[in-house]
């Protein structure tokens, strides 16, 4: 692990195993972090952030030490893409693009460390002078998942260390070793020690001690709802700021008019590139009654063609679930669709070939004969099974859309250009977008409603949400006020 700038064993020397989801194979041991490792990190944290060496560094000094990250991260981007693959299972393609854009993340937080700005409020007594300050909140935790985890990663803690606070990271005790691997360049940067403290070990005890401990000022969590719940109630504990970026049910609504064979394209990249162990999977299909059959069969044909096999091939078009349990839990929630009516128009198993076989793969997966209030289309999944509905209405489709306690992303496609600007106002999502879908970029902001999390990430404002803002008041005058009075 990497605590107060330094590589240590866990405080009991145990490791977790971390399996390859492609072969099926042990490829590295993770130490298995317990509550003295969590302590330490958090001291070392506290103790870099109150040090001259980092409080002491301008804004601008931070944002070079950022952009030095971001290039360091650049030179080292297909490293850190071949373990990621060894660790979730994902493209390769894919991690190794993930892995290049997260520079820009780092350069542009790097940007805004010296633009934040306080003002001058004009009070009505003009002898007194009141300004406000942004000032960093102090020590942040931040929890990511196992899907993409550098990337999300980056997303809590590049606006979190522009604003000047220091971090306590805890990956997925599933993808831990790019984490650490990361520690190292940072480390190389030269940023001061304790900046960054990276404890690995298992959400139930690392995780929950993280999210509760009293030196955590904020923390940042991206997750399922269910423990994104208890790390709320976790972080109400002590009053920590949270910043929650939780599950998802998401529609992509397919009209009569739009461009069919973009829309096939993003359906198919909605639920099943990544496997479909994204948050914002696309995995409620909305599609216009009168081309339903029609482009159901479009879709059948093409997911029948997806090749899955080894994610570090470039033929390979879709990888592994990334964990035994993950896998389990796709096959429970097809068994539970089949059983509460649902039809299998493709995939539904497992595959049989038998380079495929130690691997945790599983078919793409496309269900009719659906409606809204099945689990299958109710509960999130996290794998490669869509749920495909016919509507006859804009107004019904909105309804159906909205019918889900998660509010993440929602894709719409239609070249009716007033209909697309009325569903991005009625649809219940914190990203709506139109003719694309799973699009996400440094500067414009990411978050969900509903159960699907508080606060936002990427953009601006992020930064903002790791500051906390203080009022400074001046008496410019020589007169002595009436002690048994207000001042106004």
């Amino acid at each position: 692990m990497y605590i107060g700038g330094e590589f240590v064993d866990s405080s009991d020397q145990a490791y977790i195993e971390s399996i390859n989801p492609a072969s099926g194979e042990l490829w590295t041991y993770i130490p298995k972090g317990e509550k003295e490792d969590v302590d330490r990190a958090f001291q070392a944290a506290r103790r870099c952030y109150e040090s001259e060496e980092w409080r002491g560094l301008s804004p601008t000094r931070r944002g070079r030490l950022l952009r030095k990250l971001a290039e360091a991260i650049e030179d080292n981007a297909e490293h850190l893409a071949r373990i990621e693959t060894q660790d979730n299972g994902k493209l390769y393609r894919e991690m190794v693009t993930q892995l290049k854009m997260i520079p820009s993340w780092y350069e542009y937080y790097a940007g805004l460390a010296d633009k934040v700005e306080g003002t001058v409020i004009p009070l009505d007594r003009q002898s007194v002078l009141n300004y406000t300050l942004r000032e960093p909140l102090g020590v942040v935790a931040c929890i990511t998942p196992w899907n993409s985890p550098l990337l999300l990663a980056t997303w809590k803690m590049a606006p979190a260390l522009a604003a000047g606070n220091t971090i306590v990271l805890k990956p997925s005790e599933f993808t831990s070793a790019s984490s650490l691997e990361f520690a190292e360049i940072f480390h190389e940067v030269g940023f001061p020690a304790g900046t960054l403290n990276v404890v690995t070990g298992y959400g139930h005890t690392v995780g929950d001690l993280i999210s509760k401990h009293p030196l955590a000022d904020k923390v940042a969590f991206t997750g399922g709802t269910e423990t994104g719940r208890k790390v709320a109630i976790n972080a109400a504990s002590h009053l920590a700021d949270v910043t929650l970026e939780l599950g998802g049910k998401s529609p992509n609504i397919v009209f009569a008019d739009a461009n069919l064979d973009a829309a096939e394209a993003g359906v198919i990249a909605g639920i099943f590139a990544a496997s479909g162990q994204t948050c914002i999977a696309g995995s409620r299909l909305f599609v216009e009654r009168s081309i339903a059959d029609s482009f159901v069969d479009r879709l059948v044909k093409r997911a029948n063609e997806i090749r899955l096999g080894d994610p570090m091939q470039p033929d390979t078009q879709m990888g592994p679930a990334a964990t035994p349990g993950q896998l389990k839990k796709i096959e429970d929630y097809v068994n539970i669709a089949i059983n509460e009516g649902a039809c299998v128009s493709a995939g539904g198993k497992r595959p049989s070939q038998p380079e495929l076989s130690e691997g945790l793969y599983y078919h793409p997966t496309i269900l009719t004969g659906v409606d809204n209030s099945m689990r299958i289309c109710q509960e999130e999944v996290f794998g490669p099974v869509l749920c495909v509905i016919p509507f006859d209405s804009e107004e019904e489709v909105v309804k159906m859309a909205n019918d889900t306690e998660f509010g993440l992303g929602a894709g719409i496609w239609t070249n009716d250009l007033k209909r697309s600007h009325r569903m991005a106002r009625v649809i219940e999502s914190g990203t709506v977008w139109i003719n694309t879908y799973r699009a996400s970029a440094y500067n414009s902001p990411f978050g969900g409603v509903k159960n699907s999390g508080l606060g936002r990430e990427n953009g601006i404002e992020a930064i903002y949400d790791y500051m906390q803002m203080k009022s400074v008041w001046i008496e410019l005058s020589d007169e002595i006020s009436d002690p048994f009075t207000v001042r106004t």
